[in-house]
Parts: structure tokens; C-alpha cells; sequence
């Protein structure tokens, strides 16, 4: 059972330590539940086929709601605004809201169960991330997405930006469905999120002392926020209880930023065909992530660098062989195991369930990814 999990997270690709802003972040209470919670453990054969089965059903249904959900009149907008929704996605955030929905319906209502409204929230999560993809590839004027041809380069600026804008209106039109003020709100704030992160990353900051708060909270509003506010809304869908919203919650912001950690750290260690996008695409692209922030703490030379964005020839290749020789790697790592930590403290406040192991299990493997 153990080594068919693992396989199960990998196919899927299941899936700060200070606030980052005046977003409820508060230090969780005791939780009222008493099952423990230690490393994931392994998940007896039967129930794990359950869980397996339930979660392949919910995923199962997903491309093709979306793709009837972004159909439109004009062929042209259907196509553009379904190139990347192929199948070939990782769809880890509608999987991890999946879960985190089923766990909290086992918790309030001692049921395996998956509300309407909650795949409605799964569904609306994958659009907005692919939504922001589209745009990316604009702003950073890519190549390749998914291991194919960026949307930019295949329709050019001016559609893309369209469709991505068009995806969003979708998005907008699937939630209004809910009649659910709050999960509306939530959700909204995950778009106004997405371009505030977009301006900080446009605007790196120069001063060395204020760089990793600039990081951290960039990295919240860009991937963050979207786990974080998906989670709070399924549970806001199954439960009045404030402490287990305030749990997800802070389980999707923790488990969030350590998977956009990783993906920093996979640009610096990972290749061009396994990730599906360039590698050292984030030094190519003037920013400086986690691993280039540590490895200024021990080699001051790179300051000089990081203010000019590795705009001069040779900078790309000189702050590759400085992160090479310094531990901003290993200490990537390891900020990335205090936020899976935390993340997998917030999961206390819910009852034991096979979907909760699976969440443990998905955010052990966050730290394992290879793309």
C-alpha cells in the first residue's frame, strides 16, 4: 500500500514562518480533535483503493467541465482558451482542495462526500492557475509551457492576453453559480493576489535587507494564496467552525509556499525536458528566488548582481556557479521542510480520515518532486 501511494501521489503530482500580511494567519489553538498526527504512515490496501477511487473520479471530471465551462460561440476563443487544458497539467491544486474538502466533510458531517459547490471550488482553482499561466507566458515572452509551444508564440500577445482574460470571466461566472457571498469573496482575493504578486516580481527589490520578506510574500500572493483561499472555501462550504477554516487555510498557504520554494529550487537543479519549461529561467528573467537569497548571505558578490537583474552578459552563469558552491540549495530545502511542517501541524484540527493521510502524504511529497 505504502509504495502504491507513492505512485498514486506521483502520476497526480499531489501535492512564513511570519505573516505576510493582514490575512488571518493566527497561531492555531489546540485543536479539539485527539487523533495524533506524526509522519505519514501507510494506509491498509481496501481503504486506501477507496480513497484512491473517490479522488480519481473527482479528477476524472474535471478537464471536461472546464472545457464546457470556457466553450464559446467563437471557435477561435475555444481553442485558444483550451490549449492548455490537454490533460497533461500536474492538477495539483484541484487535487489537494479535493482532498481537503473530503477531510472536512469527514470531519463535520462523518461523511465521504464531495459537495457540488466544493468541485465547483476545485474547478474554478485549476482555471485561475491556468489562467495566470497564459498571462505569464506574455510578461516573460516564453517559448514552451508543458513541453509545447507556448501560447504566446502560437497566437501571438494580443489573443493570448484575450483568452487568459477570458478564462478568468469564466471563472467569475462558475462561482456566481455557488450563491455564496463569502466563498465569492475568497476567491476573488486570489486574482487581486495574482497581480499585486505580479507588480512585486516586476519591481524586485534592491535593498538586501528587506529581500526575503519581499520573496516570501510575493511568492504568497502568486501561488500561495490560491491553496490557501481554495482550502478555506470548502471549508466554509462543510462547516460554521472557525478553527478548522483558519486550519485549511493555513494548511493551503504553508503547503503552498513550500511547492513554489521547490519549484525554485528545481530551476537551478532540474532540466529544460523534465521540467516542461526552460531551466534557469528565473535568473534569465532577472529574479532572485530563495536559493539566490541564501547564497548571498555567504557570497556578497552576488548583491552586485541581483540589483542589475543579471542583465550583463556572463551574470546567469556567474550566480549559477556561486549557488553551486554555496548552501543556498540545502537551506532552499530545508524552509521548504519548515512550511511542510507547518502545514502538516494545521491538519491536526481534523479528524483522522483516509483523505487526511493522503494530505500528509501529498505534502511529504511536495519535497520530492522532480518538476
Amino acid at each position: 500500500p505504502e509504495s502504491g501511494l507513492v505512485v498514486f501521489v506521483s502520476v497526480r503530482a499531489f501535492q512564513e514562518v511570519q505573516d505576510l500580511q493582514n490575512r488571518p494567519n493566527k497561531t492555531l489553538r489546540r485543536c479539539s480533535s485527539k487523533a495524533a498526527l506524526s509522519r505519514p504512515t501507510t494506509i491498509p490496501a481496501e481503504r486506501f483503493q477507496d480513497c484512491h477511487d473517490r479522488v480519481t473520479r473527482d479528477i476524472q471530471r474535471l478537464h471536461g467541465s472546464i472545457r464546457r465551462e470556457i466553450s464559446s460561440s467563437l471557435p477561435n476563443l475555444s481553442e485558444i482558451s483550451q490549449y492548455y487544458f490537454d490533460g497533461t497539467g500536474k492538477l495539483m491544486r484541484p487535487m489537494i482542495v479535493f482532498l481537503m474538502a473530503r477531510a472536512c466533510n469527514q470531519h463535520s458531517m462523518n461523511r465521504h462526500c464531495l459537495l457540488e459547490h466544493q468541485y465547483t471550488v476545485g474547478l474554478v482553482s485549476e482555471m485561475i492557475h491556468t489562467a495566470s499561466l497564459v498571462h505569464d507566458d506574455v510578461i516573460d515572452n516564453a517559448d514552451c509551457r508543458r513541453g509545447k509551444e507556448a501560447i504566446n508564440r502560437k497566437w501571438g500577445e494580443k489573443m493570448t492576453i484575450l483568452a487568459g482574460d477570458y478564462i478568468l470571466a469564466r471563472c467569475t461566472l462558475a462561482l456566481s453559480r455557488t450563491r455564496h457571498p463569502e466563498v465569492v469573496e475568497l476567491l476573488s482575493r486570489i486574482i487581486e493576489d495574482l497581480v499585486h504578486g505580479e507588480f512585486m516580481q516586476l519591481g524586485n527589490r534592491e535593498e538586501n535587507t528587506d529581500r526575503f520578506a519581499h520573496y516570501l510574500e510575493k511568492s504568497f500572493r502568486k501561488t500561495a494564496s490560491l491553496l490557501a483561499h481554495c482550502c478555506q472555501a470548502v471549508a466554509l462550504l462543510s462547516t460554521h467552525s472557525a478553527e478548522i477554516q483558519q486550519a485549511a487555510y493555513s494548511f493551503g498557504r504553508h503547503s503552498g509556499l513550500a511547492f513554489q520554494i521547490i519549484d525554485d529550487v528545481l530551476d537551478f537543479i532540474s532540466t529544460t525536458d523534465t521540467l516542461g519549461k526552460p531551466a534557469a529561467n528565473d535568473l534569465r528573467q532577472g529574479l532572485a528566488t530563495a536559493p539566490v537569497l541564501f547564497a548571498a548571505e555567504e557570497f556578497p558578490e552576488l548583491d552586485e548582481l541581483i540589483m542589475r537583474r543579471f542583465s550583463l552578459a556572463g551574470d546567469v552563469e556567474r550566480a549559477q556557479d556561486i549557488i553551486a558552491m554555496s548552501s543556498g540549495i540545502e537551506r532552499s530545502r530545508q524552509l521548504a521542510q519548515q512550511h511542510c511542517d507547518l502545514a502538516l501541524s494545521a491538519l491536526r484540527c481534523l479528524d483522522e480520515s483516509d483523505e487526511r493521510h493522503v494530505l500528509q502524504h501529498v505534502t511529504e511529497e511536495i519535497l520530492h518532486r522532480a518538476k
